[in-house]
This record gives structure tokens, sequence and C-alpha cells, in this order.
């Protein structure tokens, strides 16, 4: 597709299209615009930024190339094309780019930005096509001269297999050699497989007859175990008679009348040591029970409830644990007093640094240090 860029009337575009059309037909896209007078410049330039800004995906195919031509004229007619809007618009254009802007003798300054100055439109369009009757010639000689090659090149090759096919030997010649060997070798094969098989019968037929008939086998297993039945019946009795008599001989060492003697001795004895047992007994019991009961008082005197009764409280947290140094209560937190006979809850208020205020100095009678109000030592609730 070629972008031209230049009058939609007069002969400079009938000049480019016929010249295209002569040499190599193609997609013609024109940008009609002023190319002399006041408003040229910014036609121009916004028809080169117009094609560039085509989409190459889009329904209308952007420019491969553009033209920018016009006739022959003054300065003055050729001076939009000298403007700075127009050379910067060519100088960012993205698509290639041919100058043609009056005659051959005329040079602008679009000229130096542009891609490529043809003297004149028609130059422009030869520039941007080929001869299309020329490339057609150029391939046909290309594919006769390959066609040509390829040709030369199968020959040669061609040539080449026969050659080495001479320096092969024959293949009946080479086959019948390894057909021979393998012929040899299958026969000693065969030959080998018979030899084999018949050795094999012939070591069945020796581990045959060296087996004994399975009738045969039962028959002595039978005997022996008959012979062997008849020895432990034969055993089994004579042990019978022997734990016999020793059973008898036992029975008379062990008579009803020596047995009742200590039966009765043993009563006797048994009779005479139970009431001594039972008062044992009792005593051990009682002993134990009194022992038991002093303990249990001296447990009871060391709970803290005894403490209680005298007048004391155990102080717990909001967890239920023992608060047990004034620096555990702090001012606002809520505590549970136990006493003896029930528990309330109470808020701590107050200082609960643990310091009292000194007392005030005088001439007073001086007094013992009482350990118990000592402020730096923490009274034992129990």
């Amino acid at each position: 597709v070629v972008g031209v860029i230049t009058s939609p009337t007069g002969a400079v575009i009938r000049d480019i299209l016929h010249r295209l059309s002569d040499r190599f037909p193609r997609h013609v896209l024109l940008a009609p615009v002023l190319v002399q007078g006041q408003d040229a410049a910014a036609q121009v330039a916004a028809a080169i930024n117009g094609f560039n800004a085509m989409d190459p995906s889009g329904p209308v195919p952007r420019p491969d190339l553009l033209i920018i031509a016009r006739g022959g004229g003054s300065l003055e007619d050729l001076w939009a094309f000298n403007e700075e809007v127009v050379v910067r618009a060519a100088a960012a254009s993205r698509i290639p780019l041919i100058s043609a802007i009056g005659h051959e003798t005329d040079t602008t300054l679009i000229d130096f930005a542009a891609d490529y100055r043809a003297p004149t439109p028609t130059a422009a369009a030869e520039r941007a096509v080929p001869v299309r009757e020329a490339l057609l010639e150029s391939v046909i000689e290309i594919s006769r001269r390959l066609i040509g090659g390829m040709a030369r090149l199968f020959e040669d090759r061609r040539l080449r297999v026969e050659l080495l096919a001479r320096g092969l030997p024959d293949a009946s010649s080479l086959l019948g050699v390894r057909m021979q060997r393998f012929d040899g070798v299958v026969e000693r094969l065969v030959m080998a497989g018979d030899s084999f098989l018949d050795q094999k019968r012939q070591a069945v037929a020796l581990t045959a007859a060296r087996l004994r008939r399975p009738e045969q086998v039962l028959t002595e297993k039978q005997s022996r175990l008959s012979l062997q039945g008849a020895a432990l019946a034969m055993h089994m009795r004579r042990v019978i008679g022997q734990l016999e008599d020793r059973l008898s001989n036992a029975g008379g060492r062990f008579q009803s009348a020596p047995v009742a003697r200590r039966l009765s001795e043993g009563k006797r004895t048994l009779d005479r040591l139970a009431p001594a047992l039972d008062a044992a007994y009792a005593r051990r019991a009682e002993s134990a029970q009194t022992r038991l009961t002093a303990l249990s008082d001296l447990l009871e005197s060391y709970s803290f409830k005894r403490v209680l009764d005298r007048g004391y409280a155990v102080v717990r947290d909001s967890d239920g644990v023992p608060i047990t140094t004034v620096d555990g209560a702090r001012p606002g937190d809520a505590v549970g007093l136990e006493f003896s006979d029930g528990s309330a809850s109470a808020i701590i208020s107050g200082d609960t640094s643990g310091r009292r205020p000194a007392p005030k100095r005088g001439r007073g009678k001086k007094t013992k240090p009482d350990p118990d109000r000592d402020p730096d030592r923490q009274g034992s609730l129990l």
C-alpha cells in the first residue's frame, strides 16, 4: 500500500497513478492537501501524522510507503515544504517517506528530512515500486537456474551411487556364505537338543529305578509303628505297676490314727493361742486409734481457721489467690475477705506503698521498737 500526499487535482497525482499502474499496480491511499498557501504546511504535517497513526491491523491498512509530491513552481509556491512543522513531521515519520517537490533543480527542507529525494513525482513512483515484468523475469530465471542446479545435483548423486554400487560384492555371494553358516549352526543346534533330551531321559529312568514304591514304604512304616506300639504298651504296664507298688507303700505310712492325733494337738494349741491373739489385736487397734486422734488434733490446731477465730481475716484477689504482701494490693482492686464465719468483698483504697509516716520527734519517753510494727517487716496473718 502506497500513501500519496498531494493535491487531488492536477497532473501530479495522475502521473503517479499512471506510473504505478505501468510498473507494479498497488493500492494507493490519497491524502488530499493544499500544496501552497497559508494552510498548506499544517495540512501536509497532519497528513503525515495521520498516516503514521493508522493501525496496521485496522480495516484500512496503514501504508508501507509515503510519497509527498508537488509540481514545479517558484520559491514562494514551494515555501510550505520549508516550514518547521512539515520538516519535523517528516523526520518523525515511522513510515519510509519519499519527497518529490518541484523539479530536479528545486530543493526544500523536507528533502533533507525524507528517507529519499526524487527529482520528480514520476521518479518517486518509479522508486516506490519495481517493474513487475522484470521481477517476473528474474523469478523465472532464478527458478530455471534452481531447477537446473537440482537436476545436476541429482545426476551427480546418481552417478556416485552407481560407482559405489559397482564396488560392492554380489548380494547372492555375500548372503551365500552367511546362509551356509546359519544352516550349520541350526543343524548342530538340533543335534545338541536331541542329545540333551536323551541324556535327561536316561537320568530320569535311573532315578526312577532307585526310587521305592509307595506301597512298600507304607508297609515298612506300618510294621515299625506296630512294633513301637507294642513296646510302648509293655513299658506303660511296667510303669503303672511300679507306681501302684509305690502308692501301696506310701499308704502304709499315712495311717489315720497318727494323722488324727496330730490334728487334735494342733486344735488344742490353736484354742490356747486364740484369746492372746485377740487381746494383742485389740491393744494394737487402740494404740493406732489414740495416735490417729492426736495427729488429727495437731492438724486441726495448725489450720488457719483457728487463726480466723481469733479475729484475723484472709485477703484474696479476684482470682482467689491469697494476698500476703502490701505490694500485692493496688488501690482500686476488688478483694475478698474470709472470716471465721463467712466472707465479704472490699475495694483497696489509700496508700499501699507499705511505708507508714514517721512519728513526730519530741521529748517523749523512748519506747522499745516493736518488731510487729516494723514498716520493713511484713506481718503474718497466721
